[in-house]
Formats: structure tokens, sequence, C-alpha cells
């Protein structure tokens, strides 16, 4: 491919990038964040996030496999406190499930 046809490539990319961007930018000053449609978008995107993190924690893949369910589930109840211990913040929650999973696996295993 000559240097001249992957510029066109690029352009046609950038371009077609920018279109979608605009039409972002002209489109959102009609949208009403607060509206039900957006309300039930958010909910859709709770329940697939609680799905997924149920679905890692019962039916866990590669290395994850072989952490008894015991200690998965503690280390969810001690994220879930931990947020809500420490004002509801989420890196606060995360941060212990990890590190209370990880001293979970390294002590008892």
């Amino acid at each position: 491919m000559e240097t001249s046809q992957l510029w066109l490539i690029v352009l046609g990319c950038a371009a077609a990038t920018f279109l979608w961007r605009g039409l972002g930018v002209v489109v959102v000053r009609r949208i009403d964040a607060d509206g039900d449609f957006f309300k039930w978008i958010s909910c859709v995107s709770y329940a697939m996030l609680s799905g997924l993190i149920f679905r890692m924690i019962m039916l866990p893949e590669s290395e994850l496999a072989s952490v008894p369910l015991l200690h998965r589930i503690l280390a969810v109840m001690i994220a879930f406190g931990a947020y809500y211990l420490l004002g509801r913040r989420l890196v606060a929650g995360v941060f212990a499930g990890g590190v209370s999973l990880t001293m979970m696996v390294s002590w008892l295993a």
C-alpha cells in the first residue's frame, strides 16, 4: 500500500470520528439527562454490571476458579462493609475487597 493511500485512510477515519463527535455535540443539547429514558438506561447498566459480578463470583474462570467460594463471598462482604463504613467510597470498597481476597488466597490456601 502506498503512503498516499495510508494518509487517505487516516484522514477518512479522522473525518468520520469528528463527524460523530460533532453530531453528538448537536444532539446533546436536546437530551434531558434526568429523563425517564436515561433513568432506564442507568438501571439496565447497573443490572448488567451486577449480573457480571455475580457470574464472576459464582462461576469464575481461569485462576479465580481455584479460589474457594467462601473466600470469594467473604471478600465481597468485606468490600461492601468497607464501602458503607468509609462513607460510600467506591475506591475503598474495591481496595478492601481486593486486599482481603489476596490475603485469604495467600494465607488460607
